[in-house]
């Protein structure tokens, strides 16, 4: 068995520790979050499969990464191929994934298009949706879902009302509104222009290529300690060079000199 790189090893070590880390972090959000949906009335078949997989996302690697770690201090081979094999396994799944997800990002904004555009009248929309809303469009500078302030009908909300600080385009209020109830019908009311659609679908796109950013970095990271562990195997595996012994006739026959001079008797 051959001698290991320190610098090697310790580089090892370290990246190993960090995927640790990271796993143990991932399976506390996990459980944290399957606790909190725990509470909700009810599970959607999409939130069961994403727990799921957050699950084999932080458990699979933390056991992989105990084991190589315990491959690496001990200089076991079996440890530290049962590493490399798993961690090739699902890394290549986690690639394989995410080019799925890129690729069907168009698929995912319509589809968060349908489900926005399935609420039907904001009247008649839900008040945690309209209490969303609302907040959206003060944040975003926008009114309404689709077609602008003409979703709301006669109630539009005060939270479309343009600011000093605007700078989203702004229209006239129309004055059969709720708008006008208590206010005077000689000076406009100026609202804000562009519907909310665009801007939501964009900040839950924003989110989705965050977590799919950040998931191929983790990949990443999965493949520089798949590097590393297999560098550690070949220096393992490498034959050290032993120096040959070479007898020879003159030490057999005890041909030796002395060193030093014996000390004279006094």
């Amino acid at each position: 068995m051959g001698k290991v790189n320190v610098c090697l090893k310790r580089s090892y070590i370290t990246v190993a520790s960090l995927i640790g880390i990271i796993s143990t972090l991932l399976l506390a959000i996990t459980l944290f979050s399957h606790g909190y949906l725990h509470g909700q009335e009810e599970f959607s078949p999409q939130t069961v499969t994403g727990l799921r997989g957050m699950y084999g996302l932080s458990l699979v690697p933390l056991l992989l990464t105990i084991v190589g770690l315990f491959g690496a201090c001990k200089m076991k081979k079996w440890a530290l191929i049962l590493f490399t094999v798993g961690m090739i396994l699902i890394s290549l799944y986690m690639f394989v994934s995410e080019s799925i997800a890129l690729a069907m990002r168009p698929e995912v904004t319509r589809q968060l298009r349908r489900q926005y555009l399935e609420v039907g009248l904001l009247a008649n929309a839900s008040e945690s949706f309209t209490s969303r809303l609302s907040e959206a469009q003060t944040d975003l500078q926008c009114c309404g879902l689709d077609q602008g302030y003409v979703d709301w009908g006669y109630n539009i909300p005060e939270t479309c009302l343009c600011t000093e600080y605007s700078t989203n385009p702004c229209v006239a209020a129309p004055r059969a509104s709720a708008l006008f109830e208590d206010r005077s019908l000689a000076q406009p009311i100026m609202i804000y222009k562009e519907p909310c659609l665009p801007y939501l679908i964009a900040e839950e796109m924003f989110y989705i290529n965050t977590v799919l950013g950040v998931m191929l970095g983790y990949t990443f990271l999965w493949v520089l300690s798949i590097v590393l562990c297999i560098s550690i195997l070949c220096q393992l595996n490498r034959k050290e060079d032993t120096p040959t012994v070479v007898y020879s006739p003159e030490a057999k026959a005890g041909n030796y000199t002395t060193l030093t001079e014996p000390a004279e008797d006094t």
